[in-house]
């Protein structure tokens, strides 16, 4: 069973996300929230595993709402759901750590695609926003001594990226590897570090890129 948040500022919206999601016996909404603030408060209360977020909240964006969620809970998966569907909006949520990212006028099949792939610790991109990171990537100046492969890192390292690629969080990692979660830490600072990736965007534009998981 996966335990869903609803964050949006408009019952209405909340209100059509409980009927649609109703009819999914694999779901259940343990809670729903108007604002960044109920949204942590209800996050505390209720565990999900996966929240649905809105973009555009009254008291903080749901930019920031998820980086402080995904701060205190890591292994919460996070999915936008949101009119915006500009690059400036989608990069920031993924540098904050959504594992998924749905246009509102997406259909409904979208949404509960993108809900089961966050819930079984995988990455859901829209496709016209998937465009994105592959132009993004193609457009990008590269230094000419970056490595197309995967030489540098040890086979935990590799271990650990494809863990994170998927969107899981440290403890997780940690469990599936029977490591501690600050060793997992450790190698993602290694991984960052010895791929010259400095942001969570960047991780999922290089594991599209070489195929770790795909767009």
């Amino acid at each position: 069973m996966t335990r869903l948040l609803l964050v949006d500022d408009h019952a209405v919206v909340r209100s059509g996300l409980k009927m649609l999601l109703s009819g999914h016996e694999e779901m259940e909404i343990v809670g729903e929230a108007g604002s960044a603030a109920e949204a942590m408060l209800e996050a505390e209360r209720t565990n999900p595993d996966v929240i649905l977020m809105d973009i555009g909240l009254p008291d903080k964006t749901g930019i920031e709402a998820t980086r402080d969620i995904k701060k205190k809970f890591p292994d919460v998966k996070i999915v936008a759901l949101t009119i915006h569907e500009d690059e400036e909006y989608f990069f920031q949520m993924l540098d904050a750590g959504a594992s998924g990212y749905v246009p509102k006028r997406a259909a409904p099949d979208e949404l509960i695609t993108a809900i089961r792939a966050a819930a079984a610790g995988e990455v859901y991109l829209y496709p016209s926003m998937a465009k994105l990171l592959v132009r993004d990537y193609l457009n990008a100046e590269r230094p000419a001594e970056e490595k197309l492969n995967l030489d540098g890192l040890t086979d935990r390292e590799r271990e650990v990226l494809t863990h994170l690629a998927e969107g899981a969080g440290n403890d997780e990692i940690a469990e599936a590897l029977v490591i501690s979660p600050k060793t997992v830490e450790r190698h993602r600072e290694n991984i960052m570090r010895k791929l010259n990736l400095h942001s969570r965007s960047e991780l999922v534009r290089y594991a599209i890129r070489k195929g770790i998981i795909k767009a």
